[in-house]
């Protein structure tokens, strides 16, 4: 983070791996299961906290990308926010095309896939595309948190896929 190194827990997640499942809490509070989506395509992108301008911008990003993908390809953002800030946040700026979620509670998604940063228990900015039978097809850790990911690179995997 600025320069200064971080420690990730968890294994990191390579492409031609399972992708491994994970719980969280949707904004209305209902558990989510990642198994339950098996059968889509999917882009997963993990940001530290959508209360962020970086995390703003590519949430809004990818709910605007998400327009082009069809409906075989779902789209995923898990932060550690509280699922009542992610609900205030989604319903101000518009954000009604992806579905993000909350790993407030367990770090189930950020052990998973190797992106909860121990200093700061949030998660790292990465992406992952995952295809219809549960295998990861790209994925992007993003060497600098304060950066964006490459849209271009996971938005064509994720057509490729889908």
């Amino acid at each position: 983070m600025k320069g200064e190194p971080l420690t990730l827990i968890g294994e990191e997640i390579g492409v031609g791996m399972p992708a491994p499942d994970f719980t969280a809490v949707s904004n209305d509070l209902s558990p989510f299961r990642f198994s339950d989506l098996r059968g889509g395509a999917c882009i997963i992108s993990s940001v530290p906290s959508i209360d962020t301008p970086v995390c703003d911008m590519e949430v809004r990003r990818f709910n605007k990308e998400a327009a082009g993908l069809g409906p075989g390809v779902s789209i995923l953002v898990v932060s550690m926010d509280l699922p009542f800030a992610q609900e205030r946040w989604c319903g101000a700026v518009g954000v009604d095309r992806i579905r993000v979620l909350s790993d407030h509670r367990d770090a189930s998604f950020g052990a998973a896939y190797g992106v909860l940063i121990k200093e700061l228990r949030l998660l790292a900015r990465a992406v992952f595309v995952i295809d219809r039978e549960g295998t990861v097809r790209y994925t992007e850790l993003v060497k600098e948190i304060t950066d964006e990911p490459d849209y271009g690179a996971a938005l064509n995997a994720a057509r490729e896929i889908g």
